[in-house]
């Protein structure tokens, strides 16, 4: 395997990021259904033997690209099972979550746009199942419940904010930082409420 850049994702020039890259493309323009492993490689200008190599199935493409996603999260969700569950602790984790879903964001739209696909393979369980231990940790279960909803909204908060400001104009960093901000506000009004 390739090294990796900063983010976690292999070197673009890799034939299976590239793969990664333009299946994630053509989903996301024409939809999971619609597009066939042949068309994708018809994109990359590469065999279908050569694509094979690589992915058997277009399953196996979202598969691997979850697998960006989930590694950073289960990163996370293992830290903070580590830590006490302060409003630092829970302000980190946002950060965390911050970084990883700006890592993935073309990912994450997809998922968004893509609901009914992500629910019928094996990757929407997973990320579900990930998703609940992330509101375990962000809440806390003794706190009145509308301070549970406000650490459970901020992370939603996030989901929301990749998706509705995409068409917003402004710098994308500082769309992310102003979403980021209000998670944050949610979270520390929780906290306050205590």
């Amino acid at each position: 395997m390739s090294s990796t850049s900063g983010t976690g994702r292999q070197r673009r020039g890799d034939t299976r990021q590239r793969i990664q890259d333009v299946a994630l493309e053509m989903f996301a323009d024409r939809g999971y259904e619609k597009t066939s492993l042949r068309e994708i490689a018809e994109k990359l200008d590469v065999t279908k033997a050569a694509l094979y190599y690589h992915f058997k199935t277009k399953e196996d493409i979202l598969i691997s690209l979850f697998e960006d996603l989930t590694r950073p999260l289960d990163e996370l969700i293992e830290w903070g099972r580590e830590q006490p569950p302060t409003l630092e602790t829970k302000t980190e984790m946002l950060n965390r979550y911050s970084a990883a879903l700006n890592d993935v964001a073309p990912l994450f739209r997809f998922m968004q746009e893509n609901q009914a696909t992500v629910r019928e393979l094996s990757v929407g369980d997973g990320f579900k199942e990930r998703m609940i231990r992330m509101m375990d940790l962000m809440k806390e279960p003794e706190a009145p419940l509308v301070d549970q909803v406000r650490c459970i909204s901020a992370l939603f908060t996030m989901h929301a904010g990749m998706f509705a400001l995409k068409d917003v104009e402004g710098d994308p960093e500082e769309k992310r930082k102003a979403v980021l901000e209000v998670a944050i506000d949610l979270v520390t009004q929780a906290q306050r409420g205590r």
